[in-house]
């Protein structure tokens, strides 16, 4: 009985031990959720938040040429609502019309100024040339008394016909100098009405064309479509209460909805992997069960700094390949820009690596019962998951969370990985001694040359 009593309790003490043995050793406590070591085909993608739009539109246009008239912005008075249906004359917007308007009473004024220089300049030139007439007869009767008196001297002593000679010859110079004065003198009146009379044609065109251009300050829509609100530099959409520009005179535009794009941007760090031509998947915030498939057609070569970020992006143009109903402009998208496919690759979620002494990247693998820091070599990687070149096989299963108790375990290194490690600690260690070397010549230098100058 006591042998039985013995052989009891021992069972008893040696399942206790085992219980023990089981769960109390280093690693044997489960960390939490685990994972499968996947192999399969992989995809390598950038995530990226884009904004529809069309890729070709028609631009609503407000009024040409008003540079002319010394006017750089205008303001919008009012614009019909972001998304309205219009046909082609239908009322788009309205333009601000003040500064025009006393543009048009400051033309009208100097219009009517000139209008008078005109009529006094046509009185002034008139007169002149009645006098200049005028005189032209009075210097003609002079030559003819001249001549008169000439023929009447005939029989008058030689001076008296030698002074009759002179003073014919001299009336009949003033004569002609009058009608070459004359001559002059109509071609400088012509001169001088042409002048004003271009100067009041001048005045004229300008004060209509301010006037004409009045009726393009009421904007209507060159085509049938849907508007959309223009955006600024700064991403805001120009509405009532905006301003254009004389430059850019752009209100509105009608997007052809026929073919759609998702404008994204790519930050500096990964834009090296955006090419033109890559696949991407475009999903819709709104509506979340809906996925387009499309492809990169553009990529800026220079990147921009957006409101509200110190970070350097890039524009992407993305085309979307179907034709769809419910895609409008302005509606947020998500993209995955598939940036490489491997065919077969080994890949474990990015929650399962860990990292130690900032070299060494590792993983806890679980072998039967035990638990064991597996050091693995990474590759390609996207938002999710990790391609492992080297570590792990397929099938195998690695913890999610660190392990308890497995802390100053040492990591199974990876002979290949430990290799690479020493090599490059040798060429620091030499590239070190190197620099070592160097210093101590330019320190020796140094001595020396102060040696020398004491």
């Amino acid at each position: 009985m006591n042998r039985k009593k013995i052989f009891i309790t021992a069972a008893v003490l040696v399942l206790i031990a085992l219980a023990y043995y089981l769960t109390a050793r280093p690693g044997a406590e489960a960390a939490g959720i685990t994972a499968e070591v996947r192999r399969g085909p992989f995809t390598v993608d950038i995530t990226t938040t884009g904004e529809l739009e069309a890729k070709n539109s028609v631009e609503i246009l407000g009024p040409q040429g008003t540079r002319n008239y010394r006017i750089w912005n205008m303001t919008i008075q009012d614009i019909i609502d972001e998304g309205t249906l219009v046909k082609k004359g239908d009322f788009v917007a309205s333009l601000d019309p003040s500064e025009l308007t006393n543009n048009i009473k400051d033309a009208q004024l100097e219009l009517e100024k000139i209008e008078s220089q005109f009529i006094q300049t046509k009185l002034d030139t008139t007169l002149e040339m009645r006098q200049a007439r005028d005189e032209l007869i009075n210097l003609a009767y002079g030559v003819d008394e001249k001549e008169l008196i000439l023929e009447q001297s005939q029989y008058e002593p030689p001076a008296t016909v030698r002074q009759a000679e002179i003073d014919l010859g001299k009336a009949e110079r003033a004569l002609e100098q009058a009608r070459e004065n004359y001559k002059i003198k109509k071609k400088q009146n012509a001169a001088k009405m042409r002048e004003v009379e271009l100067n009041r044609q001048k005045s004229e065109r300008s004060l209509e064309g301010m006037q004409e251009l009045m009726k393009s300050f009421r904007i209507l829509a060159p085509e049938d479509g849907m508007l959309i609100y223009k955006k600024d530099y700064n991403g805001r959409a120009v509405k009532k209460g905006s301003q254009i520009s004389a430059w850019n005179p752009v209100v509105a535009t009608l997007p052809d909805l026929a073919v759609m794009i998702s404008v994204t941007y790519v930050n500096e760090v990964d834009i090296r992997r955006v090419k033109k031509g890559q696949k991407v998947l475009i999903g819709l915030d709104a509506f979340p069960e809906k996925e387009f498939s499309g492809k990169v057609i553009q990529v800026a070569n220079v990147g921009e700094q957006r409101p509200n970020s110190d970070a350097k992006v890039f524009r992407v143009a993305i085309e979307i390949n179907e034709k769809d109903d419910l895609l409008r402009p302005a509606m947020t998208t998500s993209n995955r820009i598939v940036t490489e496919e491997i065919n077969d690759a080994v890949y474990i979620p990015l929650e399962a690596l860990f990292n130690q002494d900032d070299s060494i990247t590792f993983v806890y693998r679980k072998r039967g019962l035990n638990t064991e820091k597996r050091e693995v070599k990474i590759g390609a990687a996207n938002r999710n998951e990790t391609v492992v070149e080297a570590g792990l096989e397929a099938g195998d299963v690695v913890y999610l969370s660190r392990v308890e108790g497995l802390d100053k375990k040492q990591v199974a290194l990876i002979p290949e990985m430990d290799g690479l490690r020493r090599k490059k600690q040798e060429e620091e260690a030499e590239t070190e001694k190197t620099e070592r070397a160097d210093m101590s010549e330019k320190d020796v230098r140094k001595m020396m040359r102060q040696f020398s100058g004491e």
